[in-house]
């Protein structure tokens, strides 16, 4: 077998033997398993699969920050939905093992055509849903069609947001990417686009891009919503009947409490030592460290900074995951103070980025002067930066005639911890701080997780607003493109050569071009001045002894059939 690595150079044909989810790694310690993190890896998945060991507790128990939105990753882009859905669902294209790029999955290869509109995918035999359907080629359209005659709430920004970034439009609208799918061969389908898009395959890593049981979707209504766009109804299928084709089968949702997945008996690849997986609901930080010492959980994302020391040297297994997120103070500019550049220029001058990360945030966590991380393609080293300035950000103030200040809503979550903001009221606090001493009065609003990010994207009703993002592939425009391709109710503002140019940068195909281009795009943002850029943190994982390997992904691609347990 021969390994692969997609950086930023992606060769129009790909084929490898295709992924079984998972391999089952033999790496243990704390130390040996941040090996995973990063690189390229050779598959390994490729075995016929073991039976759990009798001797090891087969249940695997994991501490969630916060309930999913739904089961249905097509209506998700939050990290707790997507934890779990990667479980359940597999896409046409997964990750290489331990890195961001992508790898043959559920598709064993792919042929684009010489002028980017066409990608033929070969499909992995003997592969079926959970509920009993074949996955073929005519279940991939049925797939892609679905998204794109999505109407009324199902194709909303908040309901489908990666597809609405990403492919631009449903039926009927003249931007939209997607053309046509169609089903040449009962393994061969052919996916056309209507217009060159380099990130297309990596996109389809996405969770929210994974094939799901047209049978079932039919069946349970998976696009019968109700409610409105900030506050959705999802369906009887996104509630209590997924169906994928992943190495984990739903069992059971007590919403605020847990989440409980059985292993699927079926499975096409490895099945694993884990047998059951149960995702427990803790929000609190303290309570899921407790919980890990109580021996009450296997394991649990977003240590808090000051517990990563102390539960290392209480001998539980602690990783790192390298830094592949953003952290962002969000400017909406549909409010009238926040429309003026003044304003904005001196909100970025009154924030000290060096003390947030200093003072709040992990160990590790980077000092951030863009929305993309310093190992995506595009970013650019001379970008203008706003240093911290309290003095000049009054200046700025007085000079936008608010001499004597303003108050403004400020939006934050609670009762959640992010990869990208592992501990929000901590940042909210200490940027508030930072933002009264030139002037700026804060009105605190805060909001449950779900609730806040369909108020961040369903409605124009808020302020400056704490959000971020874990990338979900190595490709600039799964930062800025998602970010600022396209009017969204986050931002709140029209820039049509923004989005022009990012637009053209997704079509470019040599790396070197696209490099240059995005250095551009990222001076232009910086200028414009949508939000302040302020740190790509590390989050931290913790795990109990008995977790001998885990496989950490820096873009959370993380599937619980590959975890070692010693007993």
């Amino acid at each position: 077998m021969r390994a692969i690595c997609f950086l930023n150079e992606r060769p129009s044909t790909v084929s490898i033997k295709p992924q079984k989810r998972r391999l089952k790694a033999g790496i243990a310690g704390g130390a040996a398993l941040a090996i995973a993190l990063t690189g390229c890896v050779e598959s390994q998945r490729d075995g016929d699969g073991d039976a759990p060991a009798d001797d090891v507790n087969s249940t695997f128990i994991f501490a969630a920050s916060s309930d999913p939105s739904g089961l249905d990753p097509a209506f998700a882009n939050d990290g707790e939905t997507f934890r779990i859905s990667r479980n359940i669902f597999e896409g046409l294209v997964g990750v290489e093992p331990g890195g961001a790029d992508p790898a043959p999955l559920l598709a064993t290869e792919w042929e684009a055509s010489e002028d980017g509109t066409s990608y033929t995918f070969q499909l992995q035999d003997g592969v079926t849903f959970h509920d009993g359907t074949e996955f073929n080629s005519e279940a991939v359209c049925a797939n892609f069609e679905r998204w794109y005659n999505w109407e009324g709430l199902p194709a909303a920004e908040s309901m489908s947001y990666y597809y609405g970034n990403l492919f631009q439009g449903n039926r009927g609208d003249e931007n939209a990417l997607y053309e046509s799918c169609s089903a040449d061969e009962e393994l061969v389908a052919t996916v056309n686009l209507t217009r060159p898009f380099t990130g297309f395959i990596p996109a389809l890593s996405l969770p929210a891009f994974a094939m799901q049981s047209p049978s079932a979707m039919e069946e349970y209504g998976a696009d019968d919503m109700g409610g409105t766009e900030d506050a959705p109804q999802y369906s009887e299928y996104a509630e209590a009947h997924p169906s994928g084709t992943g190495p984990f089968t739903f069992d059971s949702w007590s919403p605020g409490s847990e989440v409980v997945l059985q292993a699927n008996p079926d499975y096409w690849g490895e099945q694993g030592q884990v047998q059951e997986v149960v995702f427990r609901v803790i929000d609190d930080p303290t309570a899921r460290r407790q919980a890990l010492e109580a021996g009450d959980i296997d394991g649990y994302d977003l240590v808090a900074p000051a517990d990563t020391e102390a539960l290392e040297s209480a001998g539980y297994n602690i990783m790192q995951r390298d830094p592949f997120t953003i952290l962002y103070l969000g400017f909406n500019q549909q409010i009238e103070e926040l429309a003026d550049p003044l304003v904005r220029e001196a909100i970025t001058h009154a924030i000290d980025r060096e003390a947030l990360v200093s003072q709040v945030l992990p160990e590790g966590t980077e000092v951030a002067s863009q929305f993309i991380p310093p190992v995506v393609n595009g970013y650019n080293d001379d970008v203008t930066t706003y240093d911290h300035d309290p003095e000049l950000a009054r200046d700025l103030l007085e000079q936008a005639g608010y001499a004597d200040g303003f108050e403004l809503d400020f939006n934050y979550p609670v009762n959640v911890s992010r990869p990208y903001m592992p501990n929000p009221e901590q940042i909210f606090t200490a940027l508030s701080s930072q933002l009264e001493e030139v002037g700026i009065t804060v009105n605190p609003i805060a909001s449950e997780w779900v609730e806040y990010i369909d108020l961040m994207q369903g409605s124009p009703d808020h302020g400056i607003h704490l959000l971020g993002w874990t990338g979900d592939y190595n490709d600039t425009d799964n930062f800025i493109g998602v970010f600022f391709g396209s009017y969204s109710n986050e931002w709140g503002f029209e820039d049509d050569e923004l989005f022009s140019a990012l637009a053209d940068a997704r079509t470019l195909t040599d790396p070197d071009e696209a490099n240059s281009v995005y250095q551009d795009i990222n001076q232009q943002i910086a200028e414009a001045m949508p939000g302040v850029p302020l740190a790509h943190p590390a989050p931290s994982l913790a795990f109990n002894e008995r977790v001998e390997s885990y496989p950490a992904s820096p873009v959370n691609d993380e599937v619980y059939n590959e975890i070692v347990l010693s007993e």
